[in-house]
């Protein structure tokens, strides 16, 4: 699907593709966060405390992908939009930490050491990834994390509600806005190709996350029957 989603900027330009890369490539493509194990029933609590913690490692500490595009980004157009994102994913940040404080401790799970230690290094490459020097990597990462959000948060706030939390809704900059700042710092293709880049890799730490807790899920599945 990725190629797919490239081949819409020759038409539809740089905020086309990202948009595209999140939906066939981000957490609203992937079958797990959508699954009715972490809805219904007594296992949801389990795999959502999951989510919540690992989720808290990967996105819970601070400078993250925002603030590192935020100190590596001068473009005129962009600085808005990153000082909004960042505003608005420090509180994110905090709400990952009530989340995962609320519902308790990370589920017993077979591979724990394994499991940790994946989610480290994913956490240690989305470091690296925002803080690369190509020009527009670091933006096009921060603009991906804020669109694949919102399906990101539809699993947080199953969590919450679980955990009977009220929460606010995420402030992140919409859709509409994130288009308009990309279609402006886009200015020439190798800006392009930058920005996709850095999308596609957040897409892809995320995607290796939720694969990581549908097998950790299952492994619990396995070792209960």
């Amino acid at each position: 699907m990725t190629n797919q989603a490239i081949e819409t900027a020759l038409s539809g330009g740089i905020a086309d593709m990202l948009v595209s890369l999140v939906e066939a490539d981000g957490t609203a493509g992937h079958p797990y966060p959508q699954s009715p194990l972490l809805r219904d029933g007594r296992e949801a609590t389990r795999n959502l405390a999951d989510a919540a913690h690992y989720l808290c490692v990967l996105h819970g500490r601070a400078p993250g992908v925002i603030d590192h595009a935020a100190t590596r980004t001068s473009h005129p157009a962009a600085l808005g939009w990153l000082a909004d994102a960042r505003d608005a994913f420090a509180a994110e940040r905090a709400l990952l930490t009530r989340i995962a404080v609320a519902v308790g401790p990370l589920p017993s799970t077979p591979g724990q050491a394994e499991s940790e230690a994946a989610v480290l290094q994913q956490r240690h490459a989305l470091e690296m990834l925002s803080m690369s020097d190509r020009h527009g990597c670091a933006l096009g990462a921060a603009f991906a994390l804020a669109l694949d959000w919102r399906a990101v948060r539809r699993v947080l706030d199953a969590a919450a509600e679980r955990a009977m939390l009220d929460i606010a809704p995420a402030a992140l900059p919409l859709e509409a806005e994130t288009r308009t700042v990309a279609m402006a710092f886009a200015e020439t293709p190798a800006l392009e190709r930058a920005m996709s880049f850095g999308a596609q890799q957040i897409l892809a730490q995320h995607r290796g996350l939720w694969d990581l807790l549908e097998a950790r899920r299952a492994a619990r599945a396995r070792l209960a029957a």
